[in-house]
């Protein structure tokens, strides 16, 4: 799983970032702070790991990993190569999901006033912005693409012509300003096609709230635009205050519950961050245990058990016979695999079956 953070210089996109990757120091208050592209690997926190160790002794977890991409602030203009301009947006291009990260703050934590780069703080002008330049960015690849399309699909050729009915459906939208995800196609060689221009606004968007210390829970007037602009789109939010993240992932582990205690807080936004970064992508996890790991794996909702198996190793679903599965609530409850086995809930399962959220597998496969 893998998501590109955008949003305008000084929203406090390097310190999020760096927060929840521990990257070391901030990023300075200036635009543009970011020159190239940083990437980082997050863990996705949870519970459940801990749960099945508890019953299975293994040597080590590895948990389900989210992929971080920060390019430079986008600002007005970066599509006809203003600030960093365009060049970057192709670090982004690959990526399943969008996090766009929005200030909802009005001054630093220490009462000095960070620099706007429009002047005021607004984020439904800050989001429409940003909109704009990857529409214009979008736009730039179709257009390019039309042409030479438009001729390939004069031999008929089945994907030729599927391709630039694609691209003609497109233009226009984009050409309006609107983004790419407003076009749908309902059979599945035009959504293919689609996925495979990489348009950057046919993504999945989180809008990230970028909120005050004394707001972790994004209540103020300029999140309720947001979550309002969200829920109108389809989008999710969440509420982060990155000085908090920042000062969290430098303490110690007891340190850093008695700081959540202190704030109120149940957990660090990174969970949340998680939480609705699978919602958004329509994502589930399944595990496997043994001896030597207990790992966390992803899979999209509905995939079947050799597709999940494929996750694994494309052997075990080149060659999958059948899945033993059970699940992390029945191992709390008979404690080991063994007494699950006896209590008829160790389940046989085939090429049809369709994996469900905290299965825990043991694949058969013959290649």
């Amino acid at each position: 799983m893998e998501a590109g953070i955008v949003g305008l210089p000084n929203v406090g996109k390097s310190t999020l970032f760096n927060a929840l990757t521990k990257a070391g120091a901030l990023a300075a208050n200036y635009p543009f702070a970011t020159i190239e592209p940083n990437v980082g690997v997050v863990p996705i926190p949870d519970p459940r790991l801990e749960i099945i160790r508890s019953h299975i002794e293994s040597q080590k977890i590895i948990p389900a990993m989210l992929r971080l991409v920060d390019i430079a602030g986008i600002v007005k203009g970066a599509s006809e190569g203003a600030g960093l301009g365009n060049k970057f947006l192709s670090h982004i291009r690959e990526t399943d999901a969008t996090l766009q990260v929005v200030r909802c703050f009005l001054k630093a934590p220490g009462g000095e006033d960070i620099t706007h780069v429009d002047g005021s703080v607004d984020p439904i002008r800050d989001i429409e912005t940003i909109n704009t330049e990857l529409v214009l960015a979008d736009l730039e690849v179709v257009s390019g693409a039309l042409g030479k399309a438009e001729r390939a699909a004069k031999s008929g050729e089945k994907e030729s012509v599927i391709r630039f009915e694609v691209l003609k459906k497109l233009q226009p939208v984009l050409d309006a300003g609107k983004v790419a995800r407003t076009v749908h196609f309902d059979d599945a060689d035009h959504q293919k096609v689609l996925k495979g221009l990489n348009l950057i606004t046919s993504k999945k968007v989180l809008y990230v709230m970028n909120v005050d210390e004394d707001d972790v829970n994004g209540e103020n007037e300029l999140c309720m635009k947001v979550r309002a602009h969200a829920e109108k789109e389809g989008a999710e939010w969440v509420p982060i205050c990155a000085k908090i993240e920042s000062e969290l992932s430098e303490l110690a582990d007891a340190d850093r519950l008695e700081m959540l205690q202190s704030l109120g807080m149940a957990e660090p936004a990174l969970n949340r961050l998680a939480r609705s970064a699978y919602k958004l992508l329509g994502l589930q996890s399944f595990y496997t245990a043994g001896p030597k790991e207990i790992r966390a794996w992803t899979v999209p909702i509905g995939s079947t058990a050799p597709q999940a198996a494929g996750v694994i190793h494309t052997d075990f679903e080149r060659g999958f016979i059948r899945a033993e599965i059970y699940s992390v609530a029945d191992l709390e409850k008979f404690k080991n695999e063994k007494a699950i086995k006896e209590g008829g809930k160790m389940r046989i399962e085939g090429k049809d079956y369709i994996m469900h959220d905290a299965d825990v597998c043991h694949f058969l496969f013959n290649v």
